[in-house]
């Protein structure tokens, strides 16, 4: 009981120092199976759950944004010329719209990019829904642009990556990706 009121402690104090710093970051927790609570604002295995909300947005340059994610989603699909509602399937498909969602292949943020794909399309924070919504859209679009428009084509890439589709000469016989591949299209059915 003495090393969780001192972990508490700790926590608090770190937590009222994070007000005086100028760029703050979410805070993710979780408690070990003796008892200890551990934090972090980057959070690398699936066990950390959402602890304390971020105030400013410092990775974008802005300062209390209060732009929507629906506002995000038009500029990017818009940008990238993709319909609105396959963005938004994807997104719900990939995270139901979980900024901070983190898959145990290590897939990050509302349309869940691998590490490799996120530097790929230049996403500093893919924890950062616009950051994500930028990146993500961008490799969307490459993969649309990849497999001629064919959207079926696309979303089977964008789960399982373009080299399996190559491979299987359409969408790969992996459970998880043939899934995957349906239910976007329900969900692209119903955003439409």
């Amino acid at each position: 009981m003495k090393h969780f009121f001192v972990t508490c402690i700790l926590v608090a104090g770190g937590i009222s120092l994070l007000g005086a710093v100028s760029a703050r970051a979410d805070i993710y927790r979780y408690v070990d199976s003796n008892g200890v609570m551990h934090f972090t604002n980057t959070p690398t295995d699936p066990q950390y759950t959402f602890y304390l909300k971020e105030s400013l947005k410092e990775s974008t340059g802005q300062q209390g944004s209060n732009q929507s994610i629906e506002d995000i989603i038009e500029r990017y699909a818009l940008a990238n010329r993709l319909e609105k509602a396959l963005v938004k399937a994807v997104i719900k498909a990939e995270s139901d719209y979980n900024p901070r969602a983190l898959s145990s292949k290590g897939a990050q943020g509302m349309m869940q990019l691998i590490p490799e794909t996120a530097r790929e399309m230049k996403v500093v924070d893919p924890f950062d829904p616009e950051d994500n919504i930028r990146g993500g859209t961008r490799y969307l679009r490459k993969m649309l642009d990849l497999f001629n428009g064919n959207t079926d084509l696309a979303i089977a890439a964008y789960n399982a990556g373009p080299g399996a589709v190559r491979q299987h000469g359409g969408i790969p016989p992996y459970t998880e990706t043939r899934n995957y591949v349906q239910r976007v299209k329900r969900f692209l059915q119903a955003y439409r």
